[in-house]
């Protein structure tokens, strides 16, 4: 079963303003998520989380969920609460980094801006499933002839950490997932931890692939307009304390979301199993 989430170090979704200025975050830290527009990026999350659930249903208990499992995912994606989550460890993470009017100065300048943008639309974009799998066909085409933007993409992804980060958040959702699972009651037999864990190392070359072939895919969608100018100011940053700094603050926050998320999903999807919710 794959029960895994992407989620990029700069990511590309949207929730009440109120939310950010609610949650006890520091001005910095909430420029910073607004020049990154945070906001937007978790609404595009929750769209694909909520696609998702459509995706377990038809996997682990199919024509049985209908439209009261389809409400079920949507109050577990429900967006003011994930902004509100995602932006408290945010800001746990950040506020006091002096390293902060550092990332400030890179996306709220015009070059930064337009990064933000690009990777935004680019990841709504592949929502759609015909832009998804064109983007993918991009991607090889790429591939065969060599472009020299695959090296400053990889070189992206590598600054990152971005295969490995999103493989390691990916099974910790998975863990959660069965762990939510098995507190719901699914199946009429025990699993244990180490079962569990069993489960989900045995997904991982399956992940390692899947996270490879989208994130190569979407960046290569993302940063077409981009100069190689651009893209290598932004590796650069990518390498410096400041960079690491927040790829490290995001991808903590967006895992402790997921796993909340995911243990959730679990706990539903095993009364939907039981055939309780039907």
């Amino acid at each position: 079963m794959r029960f895994w989430h992407i989620f990029m170090a700069f990511p590309a979704v949207a929730v009440a303003t109120g939310v950010f200025y609610a949650s006890g975050a520091s001005a910095d830290t909430r420029q910073l998520a607004e020049a990154l527009r945070l906001r937007e990026v978790i609404e595009v999350m929750r769209e694909e989380g909520v696609g998702y659930g459509g995706d377990l249903e038809a996997e682990l208990f199919p024509g049985r969920g209908g439209t009261a499992w389809r409400a079920t995912v949507d109050s577990i994606y429900d967006a003011e609460q994930m902004q509100t989550r995602f932006i408290d460890r945010f800001s746990a993470e950040i506020a006091q980094s002096p390293r902060l009017p550092a990332m400030i100065e890179f996306f709220g300048a015009d070059q930064g801006r337009q990064i933000v943008e690009l990777e935004l639309s680019a990841r709504r974009a592949m929502l759609d499933e015909t832009v998804d799998a064109d983007s993918r066909v991009m991607l090889e085409e790429m591939m065969a002839d060599n472009a020299p933007r695959l090296e400053l993409i990889d070189r992206f992804v590598q600054a990152n950490d971005l295969v490995e980060t999103n493989v390691v958040g990916a099974l910790n959702s998975n863990l959660a997932f069965y762990r939510g699972m098995i507190d719901g009651s699914a199946f009429d037999f025990e699993m244990s931890e180490g079962e569990m864990l069993a489960a989900v190392w045995s997904q991982e070359d399956a992940v390692r692939e899947e996270t490879s072939e989208w994130l190569y895919a979407y960046l290569s969608l993302a940063y077409r307009p981009l100069s190689d100018t651009v893209l290598e100011d932004y590796i650069a940053f990518s390498e410096s304390p400041a960079g690491r700094e927040l790829n490290r603050a995001l991808f903590a926050s967006f895992d402790d979301l997921f796993v909340s998320i995911s243990h959730e999903l679990g706990r539903a999807a095993a009364r939907y199993i039981r055939g309780q919710d039907l």
